[in-house]
């Protein structure tokens, strides 16, 4: 991971100022253990140490391990354990008060935080915090063309030549777009995925939404974001809607647009699935439109198929 990724990240103050008011709400000060999964460049563990925690654990197995280690030393910040280490990888780590873990992705799966979170608990003291709490998944039509065109594009190539192969391999991934929302469709967005880290966490998460739709409109793709709730009453969110975080929302295309009418239903099923793939997260989406009692069309699309095999 580069060092410009955690320059973008550092300077993500929503982000920061909710971690932050997460971890107070946990420390009791000159008591709690903390342990940070996921360290990085350590601000989240040189937080809890400012909010007075005893002593922190950092695992990070990427050199920005070594950076969090110079910056602590820099600014006498003490207390502090740093283990090189993935911590799925730790074996019979010293257990702590609280464990923040922040390994969200754009696609809030993708950095393996359903193995990480599942595999957090071994970390934790009974009756200890596990930082973050919960996640929501939200999809939404998108109406607007602008992230069509730009992978219509294929069409323009020319040269007497036909690159639809090349388009069909394009559309068959997801996008990380800065979503606005006039982006969408005038419809409520909903949740495909709901997940309590403190419950049961499969790698496996699947979920169909439909929309009735109000008037006739076109459907380029759809968008994703996520709301995570940190603790009680703490959350950050990658909304269109909400303030700006250095995480953007996720645009899942289709291989056709739809011309829906009013009344059509359009159903979307996401799955996705990680750990144990080579590609770190495999996710598959199909789109099903409806007109009474009549299939119109469907798609079927996987990251997967973004190769040619």
């Amino acid at each position: 991971m580069s060092i410009e990724f955690h320059r973008r990240m550092l300077a993500d103050r929503v982000r920061h100022d909710a971690f932050r008011a997460a971890l107070a709400q946990a420390i009791k000060p000159g008591e709690s253990t903390v342990a940070d999964i996921g360290a990085g460049t350590g601000i989240l563990a040189f937080f809890a140490r400012q909010l007075g925690a005893r002593e922190v654990w950092l695992y990070d197995p990427g050199a920005a391990l070594g950076l969090a280690e110079v910056v602590a030393a820099r600014n006498g910040i003490d207390g502090l354990n740093f283990v090189p280490a993935r911590s799925l990888d730790v074996v019979d780590p010293p257990t702590v008060d609280v464990v923040v873990a922040e390994v969200l992705g754009n696609f809030a799966y993708e950095e393996d935080v359903l193995e990480t979170l599942r595999d957090a608990r071994r970390f934790l003291k009974p009756g200890g915090t596990l930082i973050p709490h919960s996640i929501v998944q939200w999809a939404a039509p998108v109406a607007s063309d602008r992230f069509e065109r730009d992978l219509a594009s294929w069409r323009d190539v020319g040269f007497g030549l036909d690159w639809s192969d090349a388009e069909y391999m394009t559309r068959n991934n997801m996008y990380v777009f800065p979503i606005e929302p006039g982006d969408l469709l005038a419809v409520p967005p909903e949740s495909w995925d709901q997940l309590d880290f403190g419950g049961p966490i499969g790698s496996r998460r699947r979920g169909t939404v439909t929309w009735r739709l109000p008037s006739a409109a076109p459907i380029h793709g759809f968008a994703l974001w996520w709301d995570c709730t940190l603790a009680p009453g703490i959350a950050l969110s990658t909304s269109p809607a909400a303030p700006r975080t250095h995480w953007d929302q996720i645009y899942l295309p289709l291989l056709e647009s739809l011309h829906a009418q009013a009344s059509d239903e359009i159903a979307l099923t996401i799955t996705s699935e990680t750990g144990g793939h080579e590609a770190g997260i495999d996710v598959r989406w199909s789109i099903e439109h409806i007109r009474g009692a009549t299939t119109v069309s469907r798609q079927s699309l996987a990251i997967g198929e973004g190769f040619l095999g």
